[in-house]
């Protein structure tokens, strides 16, 4: 682990860099976004554009040599999070996505429809965990800087932070076994396990879909 690394709160100039990673870690390596969706701009929005632009006190990043090598994004409260995402930035995305093209081409077409095909199998829906788990993270770390004990560094931080705001709890889903092994390891507590097929035309096989959770 570099010596000079350090972590502090998300500033505007992180915007890009917080971006960046996010579209590099976006899909599965055996999955590149480049096949699925190329538009990256559109990508990072739904990624990163709520905690960024609207909720920016409740993320960090880790720092080194003056370069953003990994990020966490967060949230105090997701029922709030969700209804700024289906009012404000569902509708201006799609309508971005529109003008730059994105529904013309055939691998981004064929994903949406995908997604729209799961969420319509009931793919999407699981248990209510907001009353007992309000706060909600995702975090993603520079595939270069990976394994450096810098993801367990920024969960530390956070639930610092949500025990400093007296928060109840904390959730997330994450599609990745090697993720699940890694929050379990730091403490969270698997609360719901499902299925999702919206990549299996392009993976063949169906993902696990992983709900954990920690309570503060």
């Amino acid at each position: 682990m570099p010596s000079d690394i350090i972590i502090r709160p998300y500033q505007p100039g992180d915007r890009p860099a917080v971006r960046r990673i996010a579209c590099e870690t976006a899909f599965r390596d055996d999955a590149p976004r480049q096949m699925i969706l190329y538009d990256d701009e559109i990508l990072a929005d739904a990624l990163t554009r709520y905690f960024t632009d609207y909720e920016p006190g409740s993320c960090f990043v880790e720092e080194s040599c003056g370069q953003v090598k990994g990020y966490l994004t967060g949230t105090l409260d997701c029922r709030a999070m969700e209804q700024t995402t289906f009012t404000k930035i569902i509708p201006a995305l799609l309508a971005r996505a529109f003008w730059r093209g994105v529904f013309f081409r055939i691998s981004a077409l064929r994903f949406f429809l995908n997604v729209a095909g799961s969420f319509l199998k009931g793919e999407f829906r699981s248990p209510d965990f907001e009353a007992d788990y309000p706060a909600m993270l995702h975090i993603n770390i520079d595939k270069n800087f990976r394994g450096a004990g810098l993801g367990t560094r920024l969960i530390t931080r956070f639930i610092a932070f949500l025990q400093e705001k007296k928060s109840k709890g904390v959730h997330f889903g994450t599609l990745s076994e090697r993720a699940a092994k890694f929050f379990a390891a730091n403490g969270f507590v698997k609360l719901h396990t499902s299925r999702r097929s919206y990549l299996r035309y392009y993976l063949k096989k169906d993902l696990p879909y992983y709900v954990f959770g920690m309570k503060l």
